[in-house]
C-alpha cells in the first residue's frame, strides 16, 4: 500500500500553519507560511507525495481550498464548533492546532463540514451581497423619516419613497431648509442607486444557466419566489446530502435546541447553529405564503388556535421547506392537488 502523509492547517488572514505526519503519526515536517498563492504552490513542491489536507473552516478557508483541490489525493474542512469541542486543550496556539487537525485526519476523526462547489460559492457571494444592499436601503429609507422627524415635518408614511410624493414634498414644505434638502436629497439618490444595484443583481442570478431551470421548479411551490428560490439553491448547495428532513429542518434553523437528562425534557428557543441566511428568507416567505396557498393556509390556523402565532409561521415554514426539500430531489415542478393562487410572494 502505498504510504499516505497527513495534513493540518490552521489557516489565518495573513499566515498557514502547516504540520506534516504519516501514517503511524511521526512527525516530518511543521511550521507556517504567507497565506498567499505564490507561497503555497512553492510549499507544495516540498511535500512528499501523495497526501491529504484539512482545515477548519473559516472565511478565509475557500481561496485555499480552491488552490489545493487540483493537487490533494484528498481534502477536508473541518466544522469549526465540533472541531473546538474535539481539540480542547488547555494550551493553545497556531501550531499545536494544526497538529490536532492533522491527527483527527489520520485518525479518521475529523468532522467534515459541507463545501460547496466554487461556482456555487461564487454565486453565493452575489446573493448575499445583494442582501447587504437591501439592508442599507432599508436604514437610508428610515434614515429619511427620521430627518423628517427631527425637523418636525410631518409626512405621509406610505407614499414618502415614492419618487413623485417626495419631489412635492421637498417642493412644497416651508420648513425644510436647504441643509436638510441636501440631505434627503443624498439619501433618495442612495435608495434609487441601491434598489437598481440590487434588481440587476437578482436578475443576474435568475438567468445564470446554473441556476434558471433549479429556480423556476421551486418558483412552482406556492409561496416560493425568487428570492426565496435563489436562496434555498445557493445555500443548500447539493440537496441530497441531507438524508431526512428533520436535517434539513435543522439546518435552516426553524427547530429549538433539546436539553434531555434522565426524566427531564427542556425545550429551548431557537437553535443558533443554523444557516441564518435561510432562517430568515424562510420565515419572511412563510409569513407571506398563507396568503397564496389554501393547504398551508389551514396549517397555519390550525397552529395558531394553539394559541402562539410564531409558533404558526415556524410550522408554515417547515412546511415550505418538506416542499423544497420534494421538488429538488425529484427534480419536476410542484404538483397541486386543489386550487392553489401561483403569485408568489
Amino acid at each position: 500500500m502505498e504510504p499516505m502523509y497527513y495534513i493540518g492547517l490552521d489557516v489565518h488572514k495573513r499566515k498557514i500553519s502547516y504540520c506534516v505526519k504519516d501514517r503511524s503519526g511521526q512527525l516530518h515536517a511543521e511550521g507556517s507560511l504567507p497565506a498567499t498563492c505564490f507561497d503555497l504552490d512553492c510549499w507544495m513542491k516540498t511535500l512528499p507525495q501523495p497526501w491529504s489536507a484539512a482545515m477548519e473552516a473559516t472565511m478565509f478557508s475557500g481561496w485555499i481550498y480552491d488552490h489545493l483541490k487540483p493537487h490533494a489525493a484528498a481534502l477536508k474542512v473541518a466544522h469549526p464548533l465540533m472541531l473546538r469541542a474535539i481539540a480542547a486543550a488547555k494550551k493553545k496556539n497556531d501550531r499545536i492546532d494544526a497538529g490536532k487537525i492533522c491527527d483527527c485526519l489520520r485518525c479518521d476523526f475529523l468532522p467534515e463540514c459541507y463545501m460547496a462547489p466554487t461556482a456555487i460559492r461564487e454565486r453565493r457571494r452575489t446573493l448575499r451581497y445583494r442582501n447587504l444592499l437591501v439592508r442599507q436601503m432599508v436604514q437610508t429609507k428610515n434614515k429619511i423619516g427620521m430627518l423628517l422627524m427631527e425637523a418636525g415635518i410631518s409626512y405621509n408614511k406610505q407614499r414618502l419613497h415614492k419618487a413623485g410624493y417626495f419631489r412635492e414634498l421637498l417642493a412644497t414644505t416651508p420648513g425644510i431648509d436647504d441643509g436638510l434638502r441636501s440631505l434627503l436629497r443624498m439619501c433618495r439618490e442612495t435608495v434609487v442607486r441601491l434598489a437598481k444595484t440590487e434588481s440587476a443583481l437578482v436578475r443576474s442570478l435568475a438567468r445564470d444557466h446554473l441556476l434558471v431551470d433549479r429556480v423556476e421548479r421551486l418558483m412552482s411551490i406556492p409561496g416560493i419566489g425568487p428570492i426565496t428560490a435563489l436562496t434555498w439553491s445557493l445555500e443548500i448547495g447539493d440537496v441530497q446530502r441531507f438524508s431526512s428532513l428533520k436535517k434539513a429542518v435543522s439546518y435552516c434553523g426553524l427547530c429549538g435546541d433539546e436539553k434531555r437528562s434522565g426524566n427531564t425534557v427542556q425545550r429551548m428557543p431557537l437553535s443558533k447553529q443554523r444557516n441564518k441566511h435561510l432562517q430568515y428568507t424562510l420565515i419572511e416567505a412563510a409569513k407571506m405564503a398563507p396568503r397564496h396557498s389554501s393547504t398551508l393556509a389551514l396549517l397555519y390556523d390550525k397552529e395558531k388556535q394553539k394559541g402562539n402565532a410564531n409558533r404558526a409561521t415556524l410550522a408554515v415554514a417547515r412546511k415550505l421547506v418538506a416542499y423544497l426539500m420534494a421538488v429538488d430531489r425529484s427534480e419536476r415542478n410542484f404538483l397541486v392537488i386543489q386550487s392553489e393562487v401561483h403569485t408568489a410572494a
